[in-house]
């Protein structure tokens, strides 16, 4: 099984916090705070994808910018929603004859969650 780094977990936590430039304490806070949610492996153990240092990273710059973290997840929630909407425009655009009921039920399926 060959797993892929960008959406897998590969990443322990001290290897993800030291590729980000934090500490662990803060992975595991934001993940209380419903910031991220790292993959975990069947013990349990927190593994970080690259996908999720791409997060982290964002993280800090948001909060080299002054937000909090309630800020910080309201944002990557609007931006995760931006991503979304234009995934939905480009169905739209490659598959123009689709009524937009067939795009969201084709963009649903294949959105996780």
């Amino acid at each position: 099984m060959v797993l892929n780094p960008n959406t897998g977990g590969v990443y322990a936590i001290s290897v993800a916090a030291e590729l980000v430039g934090t500490g662990q304490q803060n992975l595991r806070l934001y993940e209380r705070r419903g910031l991220l949610e790292p993959g975990r492996t069947e013990g349990g153990t927190r593994r970080y994808s690259e996908d999720d240092l791409v997060t982290l990273r964002r993280i800090a710059e948001l909060l080299g910018q002054g937000l909090n973290l309630s800020g910080i997840r309201l944002v990557l929630t609007l931006e995760n929603e931006n991503q979304s909407l234009r995934s939905q425009l480009l169905d739209r655009a490659a598959d123009p004859g689709a009524t937009p009921r067939q795009t969201r039920n084709k963009t649903d399926a294949t959105e996780p969650r």
